[in-house]
């Protein structure tokens, strides 16, 4: 265990707080988070134009850096994969996903997951623990170093965990990507992709973040969804689309929607008419995902007849839809691949 409070948990203002009720010039938060997150600083002491006696306070109450580069891993198209050690050795993953508008970071906010969605590897390790905001802050300094020269565009909480299970982490995490003296990536460029945890969606909208919300959805068939997304039997697609209902009308954001292509399950007619009904008054988008094949998992992509004639009924009734590019499958980061363990 380490010794000492990991500074990244703390948000500018905190930062500012601590700094006034022990004396020292409140000026000097924003001096540290650039020297954190602007210059990847690792100790207190190459922070120079702080005062001596701040740099010694500073390293009597915090730690600068807890987490590790274990592994990188990189694809042909580009992607890497990101593999970090944690202070308790728990392991993670993250991948880079550069493209030629966007470079996106997708990030993990649990070690483990506990949702059990069956088209997923993260569920294949036991859920751990979540991750602290210092250690979700932590993937994006280690990329960044990593790549130096490259701006990191986007943020999405698509990684290994479920986001809105970690909500108050990923909140504060999310508040030192957005400053302009942390990571000063907008708010319009930051996704939490959630399986639908109802209650922590209407806690997020009174949060009035306004940032990206994405749906794991994979059948608008209440059957169908509870079979692979056990979260369902929780709480149901209807309950679900009115909770976002009421998070679009506070927000003001579209409704991301992913919906992975499996064979023989939700890619038929029936299907694409209860899509229309369901999505019917939502402003959205839908990303239709081929599924990325998981050791141990029976099910199937869809055939190449399946998608052409599925996306053929979707342009029929008028669902706007993309058809997402895999990225990195051949080093396990696409969509679903991640783990929460260290693959060889």
């Amino acid at each position: 265990m380490y010794q000492g409070t990991d500074i990244k948990q703390l948000s500018l203002q905190e930062l500012k707080d601590i700094l006034i009720a022990n004396n020292f010039p409140e000026f000097h938060a924003t001096q540290i988070f650039e020297w954190i997150y602007k210059r990847f600083a690792v100790s207190f002491s190459n922070m120079t134009n702080l005062p001596k006696t701040l740099r010694q306070f500073l390293e009597s109450r915090f730690v600068v850096s807890l987490s590790a580069l274990k592994h990188t891993f990189i694809s042909k198209d580009g992607t890497k994969k990101f593999v970090v050690s944690l202070y308790d050795n728990s392991i993670i993953e993250t991948a880079y996903i550069p493209s030629q508008k966007r470079n996106t970071l997708c990030v993990s906010s649990q070690v483990g997951c506990k949702f059990n969605c069956s088209f997923c590897a993260s569920t294949s390790c036991p859920w751990v623990r979540n991750l602290s905001s210092g250690e979700i802050v932590d993937q994006v300094l280690l990329v960044k170093r990593d790549i130096l020269g490259v701006n990191i565009t986007h943020i999405v909480f698509m990684g290994i965990g479920e986001p809105l299970d970690n909500l108050k982490n990923v909140l504060a995490a999310i508040k030192i990507i957005n400053s302009p003296s942390g990571f000063d990536i907008g708010k319009r460029r930051i996704t939490i992709s959630t399986c639908g945890i109802i209650p922590q969606i209407l806690k997020l909208s009174k949060e009035h973040l306004r940032v990206e919300l994405s749906i794991s959805l994979h059948s608008p068939d209440e059957i169908k969804r509870s079979l692979i997304m056990p979260i369902n039997k929780k709480y149901p697609l209807k309950e679900l689309i009115a909770a976002l209902r009421e998070y679009q009308q506070i927000s003001d954001r579209q409704i991301t929607f992913e919906y992975i292509l499996i064979k023989n399950l939700n890619t038929d007619k029936v299907s694409a008419l209860k899509l229309k009904k369901l999505l019917s008054g939502l402003d959205y988008k839908l990303n239709l995902i081929n599924f990325n094949k998981i050791t141990g998992v029976d099910l199937q992509p869809a055939t190449s007849e399946e998608k052409k004639a599925f996306t053929s009924c979707l342009k029929e009734l008028k669902i706007r839809f993309t058809l997402r590019k895999p990225r990195g499958q051949d080093i396990l980061a696409a969509c679903g691949q991640l783990r929460a363990n260290n693959e060889k």
